[in-house]
C-alpha cells in the first residue's frame, strides 16, 4: 500500500511526500522513495516532517503512531483492520484530540457497497437472511477481513440493532438464530479482495458483489481522505462521510 501511495500522490496537486516511514528492521531503509525523501524507521522524525499521516500497518505500529500523533497535533488516516475492541477503543479515544479518518477499507466503491447493503437491510427487512462471503489472498493475517465486518455493521445498522455474527458452523448448529448475520473468510492465490453480502429470502436473493482486479482504488480512496482530512476538527471519521454516503462523524 505504501508503494502505491507513494505512485499515485501525483494525481493529488495538494499533497506532497514529506516522509516515508516502515519498521526499524526493513531492508528497504535508507533508500530514497521520492526525490529528497528516504525511507525511514523514527516515527517521531517522520511525523515531525509531516501535516498528516496516512497509516497502513499492523495493530500495534499503528497504534504507536498514532500517539505520537496525537501529542503533535497530526491528522491521520488510518486502514489498519484486524483491531481488537479495546484498540479500537483507544482509536476513538485518540479522536478526540486529533481529526482520523478510519474505515476498514478506502475503495470509493466499497463504501458505496456499505450503503446498499445498510438500505437493503433497512427496506427488505429481517425476514431476508443476511451472509457474507470474502476472498483474500493466501498471505493475509486476518479473518475475516475488516470489509466483510463493516458490511455486516453496515447491515445491522440498517436493521436498527447491533451485530450478530456467525463466524463458524459446524456440526448440528440447530436452526438459524433470528438476526444472525453469517461470515465466511476465503483464502488462497492473490486477490486482493472479494466480498458479497447475499440477502437470502423466500424464493428469492439480492446479492452485491464488489471484485478487485489491483490494490490501486484502496490507495486512491485513502488519498482522497487525506485531502478531505485536512483542516477538519478532531473527531473520528469514516470513508462513507468523506464521500458524502453518511452525516455520520
Amino acid at each position: 500500500m505504501g508503494e502505491r501511495l507513494c505512485a499515485l500522490l501525483a494525481d493529488h496537486l495538494d499533497l506532497e511526500l514529506a516522509a516515508a516511514l516502515e519498521r526499524p528492521s526493513h531492508p528497504a531503509l535508507g533508500q530514497e522513495v521520492a526525490p529528497g525523501v528516504k525511507l525511514g524507521g523514527d516515527a517521531a522524525e517522520a511525523l515531525a516532517a509531516a501535516d498528516l499521516a496516512i497509516v497502513f500497518a499492523n495493530p500495534l505500529g499503528t497504534l504507536a503512531l498514532l500517539r505520537l500523533a496525537a501529542e503533535r497535533g497530526v491528522p491521520c488516516v488510518v486502514g489498519t483492520t484486524g483491531l481488537a475492541a479495546s484498540q479500537r477503543a483507544e482509536i476513538v479515544a485518540l479522536a478526540k484530540r486529533i481529526p482520523i479518518v478510519f474505515s476498514a477499507n478506502f475503495s470509493v466503491s466499497v463504501n458505496v457497497l456499505f450503503h446498499l447493503a445498510r438500505e437493503a437491510a433497512r427496506l427488505l427487512g429481517p425476514e431476508f437472511h443476511a451472509e457474507i462471503f470474502e476472498l483474500h489472498h493466501a498471505g493475509k493475517v486476518d479473518a475475516p477481513s475488516g470489509t466483510a465486518l463493516r458490511i455486516a455493521e453496515a447491515i445491522a445498522e440498517g436493521r436498527g440493532a447491533e451485530p450478530r455474527l456467525v463466524l463458524a458452523r459446524e456440526g448440528e448448529t440447530g436452526a438459524r438464530p433470528a438476526g444472525a448475520i453469517g461470515v465466511v473468510a476465503l483464502r488462497g492465490g492473490d486477490n486482493p479482495g472479494e466480498h458479497t453480502a447475499l440477502f437470502i429470502g423466500q424464493g428469492e436473493r439480492l446479492e452485491l458483489t464488489h471484485r478487485s482486479a489491483t490494490r490501486d482504488h484502496f490507495a486512491r480512496g485513502a488519498l482522497v481522505a487525506a485531502s478531505w482530512l485536512a483542516g477538519q476538527p478532531p473527531g473520528l471519521y469514516d470513508m462513507e462521510r468523506v464521500l458524502g454516503l453518511s452525516a455520520r462523524a
